[in-house]
């Protein structure tokens, strides 16, 4: 497999959460061709427990881009509807635990530069969806799990091998349905990993520390229309009720326990100058260090707009798009890896645990936190390359070497945990 030219290929078409049909479709190829056991489609998550799916006018136009674009018409109808997770199942010659690895696909909607220097561009790999962009390396995750399915197709091992594809990571999404579906729940080792992070190439770290519990929130606002000259009292303001409550909530003060960040990304609302806004919308997150202060930063942020609503005679709605916990790392896990590491070329510098400088989020932690509930151990790894830009950049990109050396290592550590 030349999993060069296969990163090339997502590259040049990226795929936004929940609608990476054309991704998911030749995942499933891929391990089917390996022989995997292929679990995708509503059989891979939970659909009334996903969040922030894109309206089903979008989804439906990006599954018929991918039928254009040459994905399987019979695997794509299995995800219609944006069902796009896919599983990969191996039983090793004997028994033994089950390790997972877990991968995201989904791309980005930033517009992708076309700077000569770019090399993506320079190289004839740049987006062929204008609008979408893998801006933060998910098409080198995927082609990661992609190399690791082939290198452990021998079964050589005692055990499972379970690799995860996880729809829309972007937004802190998709990871929830996949585990209130179950397919954590026979885990008993979880790696999970990002390439980049402002990680240079050569480094590598086997845990990650720092990552923010975070709720994305979409609160609806229901008013009245009504002529704003003629009749204005009649009407009830929902995008005057939005901004009331935009600017409370950028007004809760932070917390002595914690680092937190709250923001208003979105707000939208009305027809026209002359009408009174019906209906507005706002998309809201909030983060903290600890859960504990992020439920009471959403709980704060309920009231307000409750509140907002109530001044000004609105009904409204909040629904979570969007969830993340906080990460602890394994040591045993960490050990591990790191130990593998020394065994592989190109990794020069070797540390335990970076804490998470960006203040990001992550909802693979669901994923970890159900395995370690259940009883088993997870871990989040950083495997550093140069980047010319910073994530979700227009000029963003990965150095393609490191991808070899990471299917390497994530091999050593499937076959030292399936001995």
């Amino acid at each position: 497999m030349d999993i060069i030219a296969l990163r090339r290929d997502f590259h040049r078409h990226p795929e936004v959460g929940f609608t990476e049909f054309r991704t998911a479709s030749k995942v499933v190829e891929i391990l089917t061709s390996l022989s995997y056991d292929v679990i995708f489609g509503k059989d891979a998550l939970d659909g009334d427990s996903r969040r922030g799916v894109p309206s089903a006018k979008i989804v439906q136009e990006a599954f018929d881009r991918a039928l254009q674009d040459g994905a399987n018409p019979e695997i794509l109808q299995e995800m219609e509807g944006g069902y796009t997770a896919v599983i990969g199942l191996l039983k090793g010659k004997t028994d033994g635990p089950t390790v997972a690895f877990r991968f995201d696909m989904d791309a980005l909607p930033v517009t992708e530069s076309k700077n000569p220097d770019h090399y993506p561009h320079a190289n004839g790999f740049r987006s062929e969806y204008e609008g979408n962009m893998h801006a933060c390396a998910h098409d080198g995750h995927t082609v990661i799990g992609l190399g690791l399915a082939e290198k452990l197709a021998d079964r050589n091992f005692a055990g499972t091998v379970k690799l995860i594809f996880q729809p829309a990571e972007e937004g802190v999404r998709g990871a929830y349905s996949i585990v209130q579906k179950g397919m954590l729940d026979d885990v008993d080792y979880l790696y999970c990993l990002h390439l980049g992070t402002d990680v240079p190439l050569g480094e590598f770290h086997g845990g990650s520390s720092g990552f923010l519990a975070s709720t994305k929130m979409a609160a609806h606002f229901h008013g009245v229309s009504s002529h704003a000259g003629a009749s204005p009292e009649k009407g009830k303001n929902a995008l005057l009720g939005a901004a009331t409550a935009l600017l409370n909530i950028h007004a809760i003060p932070r917390f002595s326990s914690g680092s937190t960040r709250i923001n208003v990304g979105v707000l939208t609302g009305g027809t026209a100058a002359n009408i009174i806004p019906a209906h507005a919308k706002m998309i809201i997150e909030t983060r903290s260090i600890t859960e504990e202060t992020n439920d009471e930063m959403e709980k704060r942020v309920r009231n307000i707009v409750a509140h907002s609503a109530g001044m000004h005679e609105l009904d409204h709605e909040i629904e979570i798009i969007g969830q993340a916990i906080t990460i602890r790392c394994d040591q045993e896990l960490v050990d591990l890896a790191m130990e593998e590491a020394r065994h592989v070329d190109g990794f020069s510098t070797i540390k335990a645990c970076r804490e998470s400088g960006s203040a990001g989020s992550e909802d693979a932690s669901f994923m970890i936190r159900r395995v370690q509930d259940n009883g088993g151990k997870g871990t989040y790894m950083i495997i550093g390359t140069d980047i010319p830009a910073p994530h979700h950049h227009p000029e963003f990109d990965i150095q393609e070497e490191v991808l070899p050396r990471s299917v390497e290592l994530l091999s050593l550590i499937a076959r030292r945990l399936l001995k």
